[in-house]
């Protein structure tokens, strides 16, 4: 019984204590618009992943034993240098037996040739050169065969990874290395449909990459996107290339913060996105309006839908003004609330 009141003690006494820390509102993040008619920078920030001009998974053509394998990870090979090697005997004896075919093929079509007339009919003749003809064909096999058993990198290489050991045999089209050719340094975003078309209706948009933990800007360049959105959020994707080298320690597959700008020119009129509006319970209009003591008041405003469809603001709010851009119906008059940066912040 003494427990069961030391128990209902203890409940009382925290019930106080929870209903205080409960009551302590957090700032909600909030995206923001400038209310203006006025030329303005309208600026977004993507995140992505830098990217090499090109992966490639190198394999043998033909099948064997790797005898050798020099490719460190995380090194940068030079064109041309060999990054592995089968065992070349066999290639090799297969050389030379070709070579000794197409030698006798040649030796047999010209005694037939010399004897040619009432001894050898030129049926005979046209059979050994046919012999000769397909021992060369042999021999190039053959020869390159030998050449395909040694793997050369095709371009300035960073080595990403090495697929299997050394001694280990495999048979061809089997990836031994993974290659990146970082002669051009890219990176990748995943833009919504919505800003994509946006940015290409835009006279200039301009990207800049931000790595974690810097300051520094690096400019990017639009290289090429995919004409198909993804089957899942509807986002095209952006590759991007860095102006100037990013420098040592960036490697395919780094995180990056890509902020994109471009400038907005005057209009006539304001227009507002559906999602910052809110309706007070006798269905007027109202926006939320930012104030920098970090919360928002309900503010009635008068709109107009466009033909297009678009909501235009007629008045209501100050010029310069900045109001809630999306979620405005989730918030309440005097709510606390702080600008949203980016994610985790």
């Amino acid at each position: 019984m003494r427990r069961l009141h030391a128990l209902f003690a203890a409940l009382a006494l925290a019930a106080p204590l929870a209903t205080s820390v409960g009551a302590q509102e957090v700032p909600k993040p909030v995206k923001l618009m400038t209310v203006t008619t006025q030329p303005q920078t309208i600026q977004r920030r993507f995140f992505g992943q830098v990217a090499a001009l090109q992966t490639v998974d190198l394999a043998f053509q033909v099948g064997g034993q790797i005898k050798v394998l020099t490719a460190p990870e995380g090194q940068a090979i030079p064109e041309g240098d060999v990054i592995a090697q089968l065992d070349l005997d066999a290639y090799e004896r297969a050389r030379a037996q070709a070579e000794v075919n197409l030698d006798k093929a040649k030796r047999d079509l010209s005694r037939l040739e010399s004897l040619s007339g009432a001894a050898v009919s030129e049926v005979s003749i046209r059979d050994a050169r046919t012999q000769v003809d397909l021992a060369e064909i042999a021999l190039n096999d053959a020869a390159d065969n030998l050449d395909h058993a040694t793997l050369r990198a095709p371009f300035d290489a960073l080595v990403a990874r090495r697929e299997v050991a050394n001694y280990t045999t495999v048979s061809a089209g089997t990836p031994v290395v993974r290659l990146h050719d970082v002669s051009e340094m890219r990176v990748e975003i995943e833009v919504p449909e919505v800003l994509f078309r946006e940015a290409g209706q835009s006279r200039s948009v301009t990207f800049e990459a931000i790595f974690p933990g810097e300051s520094e800007r690096l400019p990017l360049e639009p290289r090429e996107f995919e004409a198909e959105t993804s089957s899942v959020g509807q986002t095209y994707t952006l590759t991007l290339a860095f102006e100037e080298n990013p420098g040592a320690g960036v490697y395919p597959g780094a995180s990056v913060s890509v902020a994109a700008s471009t400038e907005m020119p005057a209009q006539d009129t304001v227009f507002l996105p559906e999602t910052a509006l809110a309706f007070d319970p006798a269905g007027k209009p109202l926006v939320m309006v930012f104030d920098e003591a970090g919360t928002v008041s309900a503010t009635p405003v008068e709109i107009e839908i466009a033909y297009d469809g678009r909501v235009r603001l007629l008045g209501g709010v100050a010029e310069g003004a900045e109001i809630v851009m999306t979620g405005a119906s989730q918030l309440q008059d005097g709510q606390s609330v702080r600008r949203f940066t980016r994610v985790g912040e």
